[in-house]
């Protein structure tokens, strides 16, 4: 299930993941979004509300769905470069970090975002 058509969206949908992967939106990791959402989203007037609207989407699904939703994104997403979905890769390390400290359910989705970036990159070189 594809939910986003930019993909932007796609990755504040991602920052979301991350952040919320623990149970909780910390305030230093939501600080840290929004500083990257200045650089992903730089028309956009309600940084805030944005995000807002971004959790709301994320807490609507069904949380068995959603690494359906983030490998059949990625499989959408397909003309983004390998460096691009690293440096996604490389965002998330800093959300999950953003709280000074990392816990088990972060290090699984990072693990579990890797894998999908690894396995995406993989298939378009075949």
């Amino acid at each position: 299930m594809v939910l986003h058509s930019q993909f932007q969206d796609f990755i504040l949908f991602l920052y979301v993941h991350m952040a919320i992967s623990d149970g909780t939106l910390h305030s230093s990791e939501e600080q840290v979004i929004l500083n990257k959402m200045t650089k992903l989203f730089p028309n956009e007037n309600d940084l805030k509300k944005k995000l807002q609207l971004a959790v709301t989407e994320y807490k609507s699904l069904d949380s068995v769905m959603i690494m359906d939703v983030i490998k059949e994104s990625f499989k959408h997403f397909d003309k983004v470069t390998f460096a691009q979905k690293y440096k996604v890769y490389a965002d998330m390390y800093d959300i999950v970090n953003a709280d000074g400290k990392v816990e088990e359910s972060e290090k699984y989705a990072l693990t579990s975002l890797k894998e999908i970036i690894d396995m995406n990159s993989q298939m378009s070189q075949g």
